[in-house]
């Protein structure tokens, strides 16, 4: 009687054994660390370098505007039409100056003040541009309904509230300009200055 034929096994090649070595010195948790930490040093050099860019002094102003939906796109062509874009820092906070100052949203003011610090020291510069706007929700409910009831009582109540904003400014930055602006709905602007 015949043997049967053996079956033959492929054996591994040593490039198939030279990735078991290596699979097994490399897992996937291991690999994934690796990667991790290889993006963060990228994102940190990156970030760097961008902050380097940052304090090169360069630019103009901090823009002080309000959260309001509506005022983001009249708030960005007015910057542009100004020749200010990519030369300021922004902080956006319910109510611009009404933000900083009334007393009804205290808690905030301080943070508004340690970032105008912060950009003085990293973006070296000279004054804030104040957007404050009309038919504002933070207005009222710092000031009451009767503060904004109407245009002379609105612009009365920014007017206030920025006059407020540049006296701190002043007792704060005595070398800070501030020019303090009213946004109407349709992007037109007047100097409370």
């Amino acid at each position: 009687m015949e043997k049967p034929a053996k079956k033959r096994v492929a054996s591994r090649s040593p490039c198939v054994t030279c990735a078991d070595l290596i699979a097994s010195h490399f897992d996937r948790r291991r690999f994934l660390h690796v990667a991790a930490g290889s993006l963060a040093a990228v994102a940190f050099a990156r970030w760097n370098v961008l902050a380097a860019g940052a304090q090169s002094g360069n630019y103009d102003a901090m823009l002080l505007t309000c959260i309001d939906p509506r005022f983001q796109e009249p708030v960005s062509k007015y910057t542009a039409e100004r020749q200010l874009t990519g030369k300021y820092s922004q902080f956006t906070i319910a109510g611009a100056s009404v933000g900083v100052v009334a007393p009804a949203f205290e808690a905030w003011h301080k943070t508004f003040w340690d970032n105008l610090g912060a950009s003085i020291g990293l973006h070296a510069i000279d004054q804030v541009i104040v957007i404050n706007h009309r038919d504002c929700g933070a207005a009222k409910i710092a000031y009451g309904e009767a503060a904004v009831v109407d245009r002379a009582a609105e612009t009365k109540t920014h007017r206030e509230a920025m006059a407020a904003f540049r006296r701190q400014l002043a007792e704060r930055h005595p070398k800070m300009g501030a020019e303090t602006l009213l946004m109407a709905l349709d992007g037109t602007v007047e100097d409370l200055s």
